[in-house]
């Protein structure tokens, strides 16, 4: 029997093994500064694997002062990061295999029709927060690695594990692994993808504009000048970027997104009173970014957008909107089609599946872009997640895709770090 048969044999016999594993982890909720349940978790399979371990809390200088940094939070205590490595026996390609612990708040409790962290299993489904976004990924990625371990398969090349915290605000836990030195020769990050695989990913930072006006009596309005209505040209032109921006992606991997790289205005705040004439307005907004330009460019860009508004209203002139970039930004990323991870991973989804795979761009960010730019590890994303329940009340995946993905992913571990590397 070849190792691709001894790998499908496994998963079948353990599938009640995996099934346990996510829903322990989905009771587990991890919402930010909550996630040392699930890493003892993850740290106690790790160890059980003979993986060498290794658990911290982020911070000190190198990252703190790090100009990729961002994070809303002062303090990491009690929310480590887990990272676990096999070294491989030979001269093997090395593989990281990145997922984030951290899941959104659950949001209002009435649109939940079971606890959110129940991880009730129905239908052949688990449910709750995280399940999709992306237990569900993490647990296949560590279920991929054991069946590795315990049927004994030959692996040349290291095998490091990620399980990170912070990435649904930025990526802080990626890129401390990052500059503790834990990169490879390439990466899969299992985000909820739907099984498609995405070679390609926008990036997106957070905006802010401030919108000045001046301030009258309601009753003589004009006055003064009304902030929301200035708001509005700006808002009518960054509807006029995002077309400009949009028009230039020609990549079929975007071709089925009807906005590839949005600007989404998220938050408007204006005016403290009815009956007077507000004098600010606060515009906040998150801006895609093309993995095709870095996002200094996209920075670029946008600001000198904001700066030609005069040109528009004469208003803005004396008056310019002030622009931050604040809070979280994801990396753009991008591996080569032909590269020889995406020909194993695409060749191992079409043995285990029995078609080819959907291959698109991302139409969100991860922490692969990090991997990417910083840890100079090409990363593809592909998971078993259901894309449009990720955030969503009442998230649930998929069993058999989680099964599905982590054979897929153990086969192609396999194949890739028993590839000899070259020049030595």
């Amino acid at each position: 029997m070849d190792a691709y048969s001894k790998i499908k044999s496994w998963m079948k016999e353990n599938e009640k093994e995996l099934i346990q594993l996510l829903v322990t982890m989905v009771r587990e909720p991890s919402t930010q500064i909550n996630e040392a349940g699930v890493q003892r978790i993850v740290e106690e399979f790790l160890l059980n694997m003979d993986y060498k371990v290794d658990k911290w809390e982020l911070g000190g200088e190198e990252l703190l002062t790090h100009e990729e940094f961002l994070s809303a939070r002062s303090s990491f205590h009690g929310s480590p990061n887990v990272v676990g490595v096999r070294k491989g026996d030979g001269n093997g390609h090395s593989i990281v295999l990145n997922g984030h612990v951290d899941v959104v708040p659950e949001g209002d409790l009435s649109d939940w029709e079971e606890d959110p962290f129940c991880g009730k299993i129905k239908d052949g489904k688990i449910f709750g927060r995280g399940s999709t976004d992306m237990k569900g990924g993490n647990a296949a990625m560590l279920f991929a690695l054991k069946a590795l371990q315990e049927l004994k398969l030959p692996l040349k090349g290291d095998v490091i594990f990620h399980s990170v915290i912070e990435e649904e605000s930025g990526g802080a836990g990626t890129l401390a692994a990052i500059l503790r030195g834990y990169t490879g020769d390439a990466a899969i990050i299992p985000e909820p993808t739907k099984m498609k695989i995405f070679p390609k990913q926008q990036g997106s930072m957070w905006f802010r504009l401030h919108v000045k006006g001046a301030s009258a009596h309601g009753g003589t309005p004009y006055e003064g000048t009304n902030a929301i209505d200035k708001a509005q040209i700006v808002l009518t032109s960054l509807k006029k970027l995002e077309k400009i921006r949009n028009d230039r992606i020609t990549d079929p991997l975007f071709e089925k997104m009807p906005i590839p790289i949005p600007i989404n205005v998220g938050v408007i705040e204006g005016g403290d009173w009815p009956s007077s004439v507000p004098d600010l307005v606060k515009i906040e907004g998150r801006c895609g970014i093309s993995p095709e330009e870095t996002v200094e460019e996209a920075k670029q860009e946008f600001t000198e957008w904001i700066g030609q508004l005069g040109e528009e209203d004469e208003w803005f002139k004396k008056h310019p909107v002030k622009l931050e970039w604040f809070g979280a930004r994801w990396f753009p990323g991008s591996i080569d089609s032909e590269h020889p991870l995406m020909t194993k991973l695409t060749a191992n989804f079409q043995k285990v599946i029995g078609k080819e795979p959907v291959i698109e761009a991302a139409p969100w960010g991860t922490d692969g872009g990090l991997l990417t730019a910083v840890g100079n590890t090409p990363s593809i994303v592909f998971g078993p997640g259901v894309t449009n329940m990720a955030h969503f009340a009442n998230e649930y995946i998929e069993i058999e895709k989680v099964l599905q993905c982590a054979e897929i992913i153990a086969c192609t571990v396999f194949d890739w770090v028993n590839v000899e590397k070259e020049g030595r």
